[in-house]
């Protein structure tokens, strides 16, 4: 048997699967037990196909525990496009959609919401290098808005909610990309969630919208205007099969739904996050020699961002560590330093691995 050589993979998406659901994909790959094609073959009209589908809906159901009055919708285009059928779903022309600025995704967001129709922001941290999440008193809300959209998670800053705004009447909606099923989600609380799924859910190529069902109605009225295949009424109709959906990507996300369900679900894996992220932002903390970007009350469990001192020393650093089979830790390249990104497949061990560099790393350059 040939030994499979795998590295640590920090990269911020795609990014890193279980290892058990990818050597399931392996022994499925040439045909689905049961079913004699393969899943890159396979109909989207086939029972079969269905059947999948339907598992991986109530999978997520139970995992996030999702009330029968919203609709889980398998959608394509990443979390950028729901950037534009939000607005497009969600927003009349005479109203205005509250936005809070807590990033470089929250910023596109914005961008393509203003295409649409009236924006307000209603706090930004952008004067702070969005190193931090904005505190209650600093979110102004608009009278009456369409909706108040944040983003949970800031991929490229290191920044997460702690815990979620008041919106008061307006309906919350959230871009939980880069956090999505980390930690437990109070799903009532929100009127929207979106999720590309190359970051804790599967690969890439699938999103998933989760939205009230009395959202919808504002989807219907817009089906004169809306292109169809914008159009969230539309897809909630067909059950996520208005066209070819990307039938890999909701069959590995399906498997992955069971490898957290297996794990102990939401809480259980938030535990295991919540000690990898305690353990890497200690080292980081330990001396000084590191220093994290983020203020600590805002810190990330899913990116961990850091910087060291001089752009030598962190392309030394970059280098060093590919080398010693620790990939992807090049921060991003609007912001430069590292980022460890340390989803929920990511390993225990791969943090110790990288802590332990760490240590050598100071201990050769500091």
């Amino acid at each position: 048997m040939t030994t499979v050589h795998r590295v640590f993979n920090f990269a911020a998406g795609p990014a890193v699967m279980p290892v058990s659901v990818l050597e399931q994909m392996q022994r499925d790959l040439l045909a689905l037990p049961g079913v004699g094609i393969s899943i890159f073959e396979i109909s989207h009209r086939s029972k079969a196909f269905e059947a999948i589908l339907a598992q991986a809906e109530a999978d997520i159901r139970t995992l996030a525990g999702i009330p029968s009055s919203y609709r889980v919708l398998f959608l394509q285009g990443g979390a950028s496009l729901q950037f534009s059928m939000v607005p497009m779903n969600l927003l009349g022309a005479a109203e205005t959609a509250d936005y809070i600025d807590t990033g470089s995704w929250a910023d596109k967001a914005i961008t393509e919401a203003k295409k649409v129709g009236g924006v307000h922001v209603a706090a930004s941290t952008r004067a702070d290098g969005y190193s931090r999440i904005p505190s209650p008193p600093e979110i102004a809300l608009t009278e009456g808005a369409a909706y108040v959209h944040m983003t949970s998670n800031n991929t490229i800053e290191g920044t997460e909610w702690k815990t979620l705004p008041s919106t008061g009447s307006a309906p919350l909606v959230n871009d939980a990309s880069s956090d999505m099923f980390s930690r437990p989600i109070d799903v009532r609380r929100h009127a929207l969630i979106y999720a590309g799924a190359q970051k804790n859910m599967g690969p890439a190529g699938l999103t998933i919208v989760i939205i009230r069902e009395d959202l919808l109605e504002r989807s219907l009225a817009r089906a004169a205007t809306l292109p169809a295949m914008m159009n969230y009424a539309v897809h909630a109709e067909h059950k996520s099969l208005y066209n070819t959906p990307p039938a890999v990507a909701v069959y590995a996300t399906g498997l992955v739904m069971k490898w957290l369900l297996d794990q102990g679900g939401l809480p259980a894996i938030a535990a295991i996050n919540e000690r990898k992220a305690a353990s890497l932002y200690a080292e980081i903390d330990r001396t000084g020699f590191y220093r994290g970007t983020a203020a600590k009350d805002s810190r990330s469990l899913m990116n961990v961002t850091f910087r060291l001192r001089g752009d030598d020393l962190e392309r030394m650093f970059v280098e060093e560590a590919t080398a010693a089979g620790l990939d992807g830790l090049k921060g991003h390249r609007a912001v430069g330093g590292m980022r460890a990104s340390i989803y929920n497949a990511f390993p225990e061990a791969g943090v110790d691995a990288l802590v332990s560099f760490m240590r050598d790393f100071e201990r050769r350059h500091g």
